[in-house]
């Protein structure tokens, strides 16, 4: 039997059960598989602290109350009840709080003045974020920020967090122009660039660069919200509210720096603009592109413009890069000899797309004391700093240079490349086209060994939801993958769209709606459509082809009609509408959302920026080729010439018995290109070819949007809109092998291509042409001297003259000639 004193231990016993299961039921509920439920808390604020630093606690309870309809409270005061708390504080701020606390923040350590601390103490419900400066409190809160699940009416946080994080590089931000030529930004109202820019600072980035008017744009758009120079001081206002740096892209696009009457109009400009921001902190002036002046000139001149800077801004500097179309080696060697007299108003040297000496180079002939700062084109596709590799043709005909391009895991290699050169980076960007590509520079200009997944993970949990973080982040890396090898046989395209539907299909109108959920969405259905157009438009070519070459049998008008009608179906029976009217529903949207300019009369884009839409009819086979050259027959007067025109259309790439044929925009043709550097150490293509594209026009080196017509108007094969491309003066070697050394041969060869250079050819160092000018016309031919066949193989070689674009090649016929 039970005496009292057995059932007092049994009951006292039953009770202590009872309070660990309550325990364990309350740990379980609050912390949600590893997060610990902070839905109510309260932010402390230390009593006297500044007016940066409540303003960075104020963007953690508005990011909070945003996502979850919860805002925060603020009180002075430590909690010392069960209440979760979040603690923002600078080192030398006066604070009372537990011993225990002290010696886990002070177990943590950061040296730079951006770095800061945070974690979560011991009782799972304090956080605590302490940095030397504001700035550096509001990376911890950014930080913290990306780490949180938010949902409406929770807030979830993981443990354990104990994280010291400093940045590894003092310059890291983004360009932001307000300008007609960007694709998107023009459109923005105040508000929402104070959003952009406070969530590029969320991780990490800690300058803005800006563009006044009248740069090499238009003075205006029809989507602008404010006069340019209004806005102008409302970024660089924004920017001075969460203590950035600014930065300005300024130009010399003038007429005449010498003279003194046009060096004073030009300083008058310069005042105007200068004034009128509140805060700018240096001045990037590019030595060229646009504006072009010879160096001392240049020098000159911005000993003049830094007087003027420093009226208004007295701490300013001048940084400078040697980006110049035509760089001469007496260019580059007078502009560092000024770089490495140091005067007062420079800040660095900028290393930026079109920068013919690589960044290596630069660091050697440049004072070490000179900082450099990288200009990384982020936001194009082609002709452009970092081309996707070995990019499909049927892409850059139709997402063109400035699509929506995702590419995490290439920006982190190009990146981390060359990051020991510099001191960091501001990207060069043209709109919203490149958003992940920003977020992945500033988590490696804080922390280059930062795994890209991460960082799009934090990107997805953040801006889209928690709920998809992880679908979207891989999401993200599958659009990627979609520009890996052949269009036509890239089986992750497919996979791609559907992991992007299932997503949409679970989505909450919320997300939907999130602009940027909207644009991988759109490029997962575009490519998916690019890819099946292709694939059929491919098909009917094959098949029109085949129906041609039996014009024997049914005579060539038939055969010509049966080709025409077989290619026609491309448009009277397309592919799958209904995946091109989603990219048109989505392009509606996004105008809507951010003012995303996705086609040129519908929402207002400038032509080849940004404007892939208008770009998802294009064909994607040789129909217009085809259909000009039948043309052509169809106006002959006999069966002969009628003959004789769909015979060399046939045969247009037949190099004949023994003869070889190339197509440079082909993968296939590039085992005889020749690499004398690994193409992964060399991104920008300065020692190594690459592919590039557009045909070229007379008298024109700029390429908008590839199209099939160039040379006189005239419609041209495909195989002309690309090329093997090596820059500037770095010679184009390509290689054949198995040629018949007792056999003589004959080159065809096609320069087409946006650059129009002088280019010499040689033949195992025997000359086959010298010096001549490209761009006249597509397709040349030479003898290919004896003596560099005599073994069986020959290396071919373009040089360029000094200071042109770079060499170029399309096709190559080695033909055979008769014995």
């Amino acid at each position: 039997m039970f005496t009292l004193h057995t059932r007092k231990i049994w009951l006292m016993s039953f009770l202590a059960m009872i309070m660990v299961c309550f325990v364990i039921f309350y740990a379980f509920s609050a912390n949600d598989g590893g997060n610990i439920n902070f839905t109510n808390t309260t932010v402390i604020v230390v009593k006297g602290s500044s007016k940066q630093l409540k303003s960075a606690i104020e963007v953690l309870q508005e990011e909070v109350l945003k996502r979850t309809g919860i805002l925060w409270k603020q009180s002075n005061r430590i909690s010392k009840n069960s209440e979760c708390q979040v603690m923002v504080f600078l080192k030398n701020d006066p604070i009372s709080m537990p011993d225990e606390w002290h010696s886990a923040v002070s177990e943590l350590s950061i040296m730079n003045p951006e770095g800061y601390k945070l974690l979560l103490l011991p009782d799972g419900k304090t956080i605590i974020i302490s940095a030397k400066t504001p700035r550096g409190a509001l990376y911890g809160i950014g930080k913290l920020l990306r780490t949180m699940e938010m949902r409406q009416g929770n807030v979830l946080i993981p443990s354990p967090i104990q994280i010291a994080s400093d940045p590894a590089y003092p310059i890291r931000g983004h360009q932001l122009g307000y300008r007609p030529k960007t694709n998107s930004y023009d459109a923005w109202t105040v508000a929402q660039f104070d959003q952009y820019i406070r969530e590029l600072t969320l991780f990490g980035a800690n300058s803005i660069e800006i563009i006044p008017p009248g740069t090499d744009d238009d003075a205006t758009s029809m989507h602008m919200k404010l006069p340019h120079l209004d806005m102008l001081s409302e970024q660089s206002r924004i920017c001075k509210k969460y203590d950035l740096d600014v930065w300005m892209w300024y130009p010399n696009i003038g007429s005449d720096y010498v003279h003194p009457d046009s060096v004073k109009k030009e300083l008058a400009i310069r005042r105007e603009v200068f004034a009128k921001v509140p805060r700018l902190d240096h001045l990037f002036v590019p030595g060229g592109d646009p504006g072009e002046l010879e160096p001392d000139v240049l020098f000159n001149w911005l000993e003049k413009e830094a007087v003027a800077l420093n009226q208004y801004h007295p701490n300013a500097k001048i940084w400078v890069s040697p980006q110049v179309f035509r760089p001469t080696k007496a260019w580059l060697d007078r502009f560092f000899y000024h770089i490495n007299q140091k005067p007062a108003w420079l800040g660095g040297v900028v290393f930026g797309p079109w920068v013919k000496m690589p960044i290596e180079e630069i660091r050697r002939v440049t004072n070490p004391d000179i900082p450099i700062r990288r200009y990384p084109d982020i936001t194009h596709s082609y002709s452009c700093q970092y081309p996707v590799p070995q990019w499909d043709l049927a892409y850059a005909i139709t997402l063109g240079r400035e699509c929506i391009n995702p590419r995490p895991y290439d920006e982190k290699h190009y990146h981390n490349v060359f990051a020991k050169f510099a001191r960091g980076s501001i990207s060069y960007s043209e709109g919203t086209n490149d958003d992940v590509n920003k977020f992945i520079w500033s988590d490696q200009d804080w922390n280059p060994e930062t795994p890209v997944i991460e960082t799009l993970r934090d990107y997805a949990r953040f801006f889209v939801g928690p709920d998809y973080a992880e679908d979207v982040a891989q999401g993200l890396l599958a659009l990627e993958r979609n520009f890996d090898g052949p269009l036509a046989i890239n089986t992750h395209i497919s996979t791609t769209l559907q992991q992007w539907q299932d997503i949409e299909k679970m989505a909450s109108p919320e997300v939907l709606g999130n602009y940027r959920f909207q644009m991988g969405l759109i490029r997962a259905y575009f490519d998916f459509y690019i890819q099946k157009r292709l694939i059929y438009e491919t098909w009917l070519e094959q098949n029109g082809k085949e129906l041609l070459n039996l014009h024997d049998t049914l005579g060539p008008d038939s055969a010509i009609t049966a080709c025409k009608s077989t290619l026609a179906k491309a448009w009277l029976e397309p592919v799958d509408q209904r995946l091109k009217m989603r990219c048109l529903e989505l392009a509606d949207q996004l105008f809507e959302s951010i003012g995303a300019q996705l086609t040129i009369e519908k929402h207002g884009a400038a032509s080849g920026r940004g404007n892939f839409i208008d770009n998802i009819n294009i064909p994607l086979n040789e129909v217009a080729w085809i259909f000009s050259e039948l043309d052509k027959a169809e106006k002959a007067s006999t069966n002969q010439e009628k003959t004789a025109i769909i015979e060399a259309l046939l045969n247009r790439t037949n190099p004949g018995p023994g003869g070889f044929y190339d197509n440079f925009g082909s993968p296939e043709s590039w085992d005889k290109v020749i690499f004398r550097t690994d193409p992964m150490y060399d991104p920008g293509s300065l020692k190594t070819p690459r592919v590039n594209f557009g045909v070229g026009l007379k008298d024109v080196e700029w390429v908008d949007e590839i199209r099939a017509i160039g040379f006189d108007g005239k419609v041209t094969p495909m195989a002309w809109m690309n090329c093997v491309n090596s820059l500037y003066d770095q010679p184009l070697e390509i290689e054949y092998k198995d040629l018949d050394p007792s056999s003589q041969y004959t080159m065809k060869v096609a320069y087409t291509g946006r650059f129009r250079s002088r280019m010499k050819l040689t033949a195992d160092g025997i000359t086959v042409h010298e010096l001549m000018q490209t761009g006249e016309k597509p397709i040349y031919e030479f003898p290919i001297p004896a003596d560099a066949v005599n073994d069986g193989k020959v290396t071919f070689s373009w040089t360029c003259g000094e200071a042109e674009r770079g060499s170029q090649v399309s096709e190559i016929w080695i033909i055979r000639q008769n014995q």
